[in-house]
């Protein structure tokens, strides 16, 4: 693990965890037998693949930003962030959707609100991080819908779990 983060890295951090959210949520579809489940679970699919495109926009927007040369070590968001990295949230080594296919649809939303949570607080911890002019809002703006996300998906597991 490097001792050290700089704004590339972060953004590329977050853009995994969407693709492995997208894959997660597309590989949900395929398994669900339910077409509104199916169909909200695309849908969550969707939206992951939206906030790729805005994690890769702010990261094309640092070039030649003293903040994307990289953090002080004992800021309290960087060292939140290494602790972070060394969990099971990212690469794709660590891909989610690979033991779907062992699990039964009520565990698998269990497993896709937990996922929305770490990314809901890996998320706040990097607005920490990121400077107004960057795109802060737009952090906040993805952190409502991760929200939304749980939401949504507690809503599905209520109805799954009451035989609806």
């Amino acid at each position: 693990m490097a001792d050290f983060f700089n704004a590339f890295e972060v953004f590329e951090m977050a853009e995994q965890i969407e693709r492995n959210g997208g894959k997660f949520y597309r590989t949900a579809a395929s398994l669900a037998k339910d077409e509104g489940l199916k169909n909200a679970l695309l849908q969550l699919a969707a939206m992951e693949d939206e906030h790729i495109r805005v994690f890769s926009s702010m990261k094309q927007g640092l070039s030649g930003q003293p903040w994307a040369e990289g953090f002080e070590q004992e800021n309290d968001a960087v060292l939140f962030l290494r602790a972070m990295a060394g969990g099971k949230v990212f690469g794709p080594q660590n891909d989610p959707s690979d033991i779907l296919h062992t699990m039964s649809m009520e565990d698998i939303l269990a497993k896709a609100i937990e996922l929305e949570k770490e990314s809901i607080v890996f998320y706040t911890g990097i607005k920490e991080l990121v400077p107004a002019d960057l795109g802060r809002e737009k952090l906040d703006g993805i952190i409502r819908e991760e929200m939304r996300h749980v939401r949504m998906l507690i809503e599905r597991l209520e109805l799954l779990e009451a035989g609806a």
